[in-house]
């Protein structure tokens, strides 16, 4: 019984999301269809499909759908943001992992306690002047690195940084630079 209940539950809620035929006559469905059409006979986002994609977002960076809203890519260089949003994406997912580490092992040398908690006891040991002082050390490098972007030498966000020689072609490489920005994106929003 239980399992017809959510078998029921499961279809009604697809069913929700499913076009209905039988709420529109038929000659309103084909004029809804001829709309549709229309719409997307222009260049709209991938992302957000109501908006114009921006000019300078023409599919040429991995991970690029058409996303800005607020219209950055008018004002800054591509290579600027793709690097900004790497550099933070990649911070973010070391933060969600920490997170997430944190719950399940301790260091011997700390108390064992919630990461909220974990947050207030380390800002009053002095430990926001340590991560002060870090992340002013990567930027330091992260200025370097910039200008050799912008300049042309090397690609947004890309060290040479590949210990396990993990991306031995071109396919992998980018399926794992797409991924990257997938995860980075992901962790951001987290």
């Amino acid at each position: 019984m239980l399992r017809t209940v959510l078998l029921a539950a499961v279809v009604a809620s697809a069913a929700a999301f499913a076009p209905g035929a039988s709420f529109l006559p038929r000659a309103a469905s084909r004029t809804a269809a001829k709309s549709s059409m229309r719409m997307q006979a222009g260049d709209f986002s991938d992302a957000v499909p109501f908006l114009k994609r921006p000019v300078n977002l023409d599919g040429s960076y991995t991970g690029d759908v058409g996303f800005d809203p607020l219209g950055f890519s008018d004002v800054f260089d591509l290579r600027v943001l793709r690097e900004a949003e790497l550099k933070h994406g990649r911070f973010a997912m070391l933060a969600v992992l920490g997170f997430i580490v944190q719950e399940f092992y301790t260091f011997p040398f700390f108390p064992k306690m919630a990461p909220v908690d974990a947050h207030d006891y380390f800002v009053t040991q002095g430990g926001g002047s340590q991560i002060i002082f870090w992340i002013s050390f990567v930027e330091l490098f992260s200025v370097v690195a910039l200008f050799e972007t912008i300049q042309g030498k090397r690609e947004a966000g890309d060290y040479a940084f590949d210990p396990l020689n993990l991306a031995t072609d071109e396919v992998t490489l980018a399926r794992y630079r797409e991924a990257e920005i997938k995860h980075a994106r992901l962790a951001m929003i987290a």
